[in-house]
């Protein structure tokens, strides 16, 4: 069959590319849309869930799919040098990779949804509104305390690897293309800061109400009345 016979080399352009796509593209698309694209908080009992679908979709799936190219990534690599090639580059690729893996399996972790829309509930019945996320469980609260202190410390190993492996083998249209990105995106983190964008995800999903659970339990530590 010619399509079986097709032999691709490995090489570490294909690797740098890919590596680049991944976490100069589709990652900050994929914090930024969680970050910045959600929409802005209401004073009822929630939204429906078509207007979380947006921004939720894109960090999930683009994070999902980010981890699935980085293993891709790495059986590049493996396959170009002939095994683990014990330099620093390598150590931070495969810190990157575990974070990555690891932030994949949290999130199986992280609890039903629940809320005046959840899926299930009915919106004329709040006892049906319970779960995970709207109550914000102790099982909520330590997935969301792991999965944001986690995920920076995976930006870290990847910014890592991303520079050893330019010093061990430059590309200098990459590095031109990451300097670009990474200052446009500081532009547009600026810009979203200033216009209020960054709203509270709890909020955002579930509204401003008192009454919410979560909203209740912040009052005192916002200098609100509960």
């Amino acid at each position: 069959m010619p399509f079986t016979s097709i032999i691709i080399d490995a090489h570490w352009n294909y690797h740098a590319m890919l590596m680049f796509f991944i976490w100069f593209m589709l990652m900050p698309l994929a914090i930024m849309s969680m970050r910045y694209l959600k929409p802005k908080p209401g004073p009822d009992y929630g939204i429906p869930a078509a207007s979380t679908y947006f921004f939720s979709r894109m960090h999930i799936w683009g994070s999902y799919t980010a981890v699935c190219l980085t293993i891709a990534g790495a059986f590049v690599a493996i396959l170009t040098v002939g095994g683990f090639s014990r330099s620093l580059h390598s150590y931070f690729g495969i810190g990157t990779l575990v974070f990555g893996c690891l932030q994949v399996v949290a999130a199986w972790f992280r609890g039903s949804h629940g809320g005046k829309y959840g899926h299930g509930a009915d919106p004329d019945d709040p006892r049906t509104w319970h779960a995970d996320h709207f109550d914000m469980t102790p099982k909520r609260q330590r997935f969301e305390a792991y999965h944001t202190t986690a995920g920076y410390f995976t930006l870290v190993m990847a910014a890592g690897a991303i520079l050893t492996g330019l010093i061990q083998y430059w590309m200098p249209n990459i590095m031109t293309a990451a300097v670009i990105i990474f200052f446009g995106c500081a532009v547009l983190a600026i810009i979203a800061e200033y216009r209020g964008m960054r709203y509270d995800t709890y909020r955002s999903v579930y509204g401003t109400h008192p009454d919410l659970p979560f909203n209740k339990a912040r009052a005192p530590i916002e200098g609100r009345a509960p």
